[in-house]
């Protein structure tokens, strides 16, 4: 489906930007070991995990997490992959070959700050976007929300397969009371 599709109510984003449409929470939470995981986890948390606004709210902020996640990626990614290719490329069929070695020597220092400055630009983005303590506390909330959807469907609960189809956050996932609530585009701000 295209990106630009209007949401229904009770439908998000999944990965790759599938639309799908969220389980209510009477269909989880009638299994008691769910029930008990998302009281557990909401304290946890800070988050209600039975309010199904809330939790519609945290799957649309968690897609447009990835999602900003995945356009850093190419931002940096398509640049550099074409630069790294553009200086082995020009090390292989040239600079090894017909260069002397002080030109060889000035071609790696060149190579060595441009990979620099890469690896630079990865750390600075990725830290800034992993480190964001508002985006970490959607991702511990949407990790346990998965939790608790996975123990409903182990224990009887009808969900549909693989629900809430998104995989879970192995770092950068930390709760922290104090960070402000992240926003969606256009959300307004309630303070």
């Amino acid at each position: 489906m295209p990106q630009d599709h209007e949401l229904e109510p009770g439908e998000y984003r999944a990965r790759g930007g599938i639309v799908r449409k969220m389980v209510p929470g009477e269909a989880l939470f009638a299994i008691p070991k769910a029930r008990e995981l998302a009281d557990k986890q909401g304290r946890k948390l800070g988050f209600d995990f039975l309010d199904d606004a809330a939790v519609l709210r945290m799957l649309r902020l968690r897609h447009y997490d990835d999602t900003q996640l995945r356009g850093i990626g190419m931002k940096l990614g398509l640049p550099s992959a074409l630069a790294l290719t553009g200086l082995f490329l020009y090390w292989g069929g040239y600079v090894q070959y017909w260069e002397s070695s002080k030109s060889q020597t000035t071609f790696y220092v060149i190579t060595g700050a441009v990979v620099a400055v890469i690896l630079i630009l990865y750390i600075v983005f990725l830290a800034r976007h992993w480190g964001d303590r508002a985006r970490q506390n959607v991702r511990a909330r949407a990790a346990a929300y998965r939790d608790i959807a996975h123990t409903a469907g182990r224990h009887g609960a009808e969900l549909p397969e693989f629900y809430p189809h998104y995989g879970p956050y192995p770092f950068a996932a930390n709760f922290h009371p104090e960070a402000a609530e992240l926003r969606l585009p256009g959300e307004e701000c309630s303070s």
